[in-house]
């Protein structure tokens, strides 16, 4: 019988923090391989290895792409590259970003719930926003075990808060519990009374190779969803929704992903984007029929001049009520 010695581990704002705390738990015989996605800016170089080698007794590292896993590490996601669970290996892949973000707590968790399934403990820590809820999800209908941060324990609750609200977790529990708990779990049985979801290990197979650089339109996730009217936000590609539990995310045919949550703030920030370009593109009016003006003034035509510059006035009003509008 197999026992669980996978650990899956997701965090963003506050999250190095909470992670030293974690691993300065897990003793240097751990029975399991750890897996870390930590969100971090894409052009800044990662110290979280040396940081979490230094805090614990375990060696962390970014794992190289084709990586043999090994039971007492910790694998360390690298910035603006996911990493994926394959057979007995770790790809780093640039596949397309999830919830707007690469690495993505969400893809590496799905990817470890379709290769273990049971034998999987997925943790969920401090965190804006709601990356590492789908995952979970999957490491839960897997079979695997769920954990996560208590939201009042938490420095960011959102991203525990949005796992509690669509999924009933394992465990819920301060940080100071967390690696306590992860010794405790790691080599009990895995959970074999669970059977296996054959359509949702297909889904995501499938994502997870999107993920890994495989083509999102050969691989048929159009056909993985509902289709849906609306376009992604990162590439403009059409959008289908896929149902999880009582949660709604969804994909594009190019592979990005995106929770509810993800999906309206990145439309949202478009909006304004667009609502920003309306201001430049009537400023520019405004600079191009004054300009015009006087030249007609120069040339003494009184009466396109004074035109010019009524329909400038018209704009410069047209403009300053949108601007009004955007701050309210």
């Amino acid at each position: 019988m197999e026992n669980r010695d996978i650990v899956v581990i997701g965090a963003s704002a506050g999250g190095v923090t909470a992670l030293k705390e974690v691993v300065a738990c897990l003793p240097g015989d751990l029975k399991a391989a750890v897996f870390i996605v930590q969100h971090l800016s894409p052009e800044t170089k990662s110290y979280l290895p040396e940081i979490l080698s230094y805090a614990g007794n375990l060696p962390a590292a970014h794992p190289k792409d084709g990586e043999i896993i090994e039971a007492g590490r910790i694998y360390v996601a690298k910035p603006d590259y996911h990493m994926i669970v394959e057979d007995n290996t770790i790809s780093v892949k640039k596949g397309p970003k999830e919830n707007r973000f690469r690495p993505s707590i969400d893809v590496t968790m799905r990817s470890v719930a379709c290769q273990f399934g049971g034998r999987a403990i997925g943790i969920v820590l401090t965190g804006r926003l709601t990356d590492g809820t789908s995952g979970l999800w999957s490491v839960k209908e897997m079979g695997g075990t769920t954990i996560v941060q208590a939201p009042e324990d938490s420095m960011f609750a959102d991203m525990p808060n949005n796992v509690i609200k669509h999924i009933d977790v394992h465990h819920i529990v301060p940080l100071q519990e967390i690696g306590p708990l992860i010794i405790e779990l790691v080599g009990q049985s895995a959970d074999q009374l669970k059977k296996t979801d054959e359509p949702l290990k297909e889904l995501l197979k499938i994502e997870t190779e999107i993920a890994a650089e495989e083509n999102a339109l050969e691989k048929g996730i159009t056909e993985m969803g509902e289709k849906t009217n609306l376009t992604c936000p990162e590439c403009g590609g059409a959008l289908v929704s896929l149902r999880e539990g009582t949660s709604v995310r969804y994909r594009c045919h190019t592979g990005h992903g995106f929770s509810s949550e993800s999906l309206w703030l990145s439309i949202n920030e478009s909006i304004e984007t667009k609502l920003w370009q309306a201001v430049r593109s009537l400023e520019e009016g405004i600079i191009f029929l004054e300009q015009s003006a006087t030249h007609y003034d120069s040339q003494g035509d009184e009466l396109n001049s004074t035109e010019l510059y009524g329909k400038a006035d018209e704009l410069k009003s047209r403009s300053k009520a949108l601007i009004k509008f955007i701050y309210n």
